[in-house]
């Protein structure tokens, strides 16, 4: 059986060489595909591997009569409508287990670079900036000790969790459902409110997905109710915050500062940002590792051969679509 699979942006070809020889792989050479070249391709795909914050709308659904899968280069699938890939008959996964290390490690390295001004310092030193070297000047923030509030206590929240206790710190968390008392044992979280979080974190850390749902959950009523020494950690969505909120909350010492790794208008980040000394920013890098992008390779491609063989234990996003009379996917399942 002949299948076209097409690449939405150029990646790792980890593990796709492994694919059945009759499998015909359209993968840009830059980027991405120049012009209209990949809406050629889309109109006779049968697989779109897609990448997150690339977005796959509905108009172009339509004009993928053949398409059966979009197997998604990243945990995230806020850039994809899935409800119209449902209606269509068109199953999305997603690379949930790659992703969640490497982004908890990279909060934990906000933290720690906000809280000990190590881009600062390292700024300053380089122009000659910094301050006498003495006992009371170049003061900081120590973690140990602090209580850290994870909004969001999925995988990569509780593998930030596992890192914060490393580091003597107190774990505080919401979610939309409370864990079982195992799992809060385990990483000695205590489960709160939102309200209560934000009142009682030193750091608070957004790890949960961006939807409608949670669309600007942290705005100026919430920045009012964080202590004034609070650090505020995204590494989830940039929607997730209102960021003219948080701009004047940092300008008005509602809180102490902020570790952004995603943004609203991403690759847009605001100038205010920019300029601030107690924020510290990143280009959406949380699972931006050789390692890390290589094993999402070789899942996706993985992926793309147990749907093929029927599986359902693949990471799938819209599982009505199984149930659903125009599933395309159907002759295999």
């Amino acid at each position: 059986m002949s299948c076209k699979v097409l690449f939405q942006y150029r990646l790792p070809m980890d593990g796709f060489d492994e694919l059945p020889s009759d499998f015909e792989l359209f993968v840009p050479i830059d980027d991405t595909f120049p012009g209209d070249e990949f809406l050629k391709h889309l109109s006779t795909a049968d697989i779109l591997v897609s990448v997150f914050g690339q977005k796959v709308t509905k108009e172009m659904m339509l004009q993928a009569p053949n398409l059966k899968l979009i197997a998604n280069y990243g945990v995230g699938y806020d850039n994809i409508d899935i409800a119209c890939a449902s209606e269509l008959g068109i199953m999305v996964t997603n690379t949930p287990n790659p992703v969640t290390e490497p982004t908890a490690e990279l909060a934990m390295g906000l933290m720690l670079a906000v809280a000990r001004n190590i881009a600062g310092f390292n700024n300053d030193l380089r122009v000659g900036k910094v301050p006498r070297w003495t006992v009371l000047n170049n003061l900081t923030t120590t973690l140990y000790g602090k209580t850290l509030g994870i909004i969001g206590m999925g995988a990569i929240g509780r593998a930030l969790a596992r890192r914060a206790l490393s580091f003597g710190m107190n774990i505080i968390y919401h979610n939309r459902k409370r864990l079982d008392d195992l799992v809060e044992q385990k990483y000695n979280a205590s489960y709160t409110d939102l309200e209560t979080l934000l009142r009682n974190a030193d750091i608070v850390s957004l790890n949960l997905p961006g939807s409608t749902e949670t669309h600007h959950m942290i705005g100026a009523s919430e920045f009012k109710i964080m202590k004034p020494q609070a650090i505020l950690i995204n590494t989830a969505r940039g929607v997730v915050i209102d960021e003219q909120a948080l701009i004047k909350a940092l300008i008005n010492k509602e809180i102490a500062g902020a570790g952004l790794d995603v943004f609203e208008n991403e690759p847009s980040i605001p100038e205010e940002l920019l300029k601030m000394p107690n924020v510290v920013v990143t280009p959406h890098v949380g699972s931006a590792t050789h390692e890390t992008r290589a094993e999402m390779s070789r899942l996706v491609a993985s992926i793309i051969t147990r749907f093929y063989a029927g599986e359902k234990s693949i990471p799938i996003v819209n599982k009505d679509v199984l149930s659903g009379d125009g599933f395309r996917g159907k002759t295999f399942y």
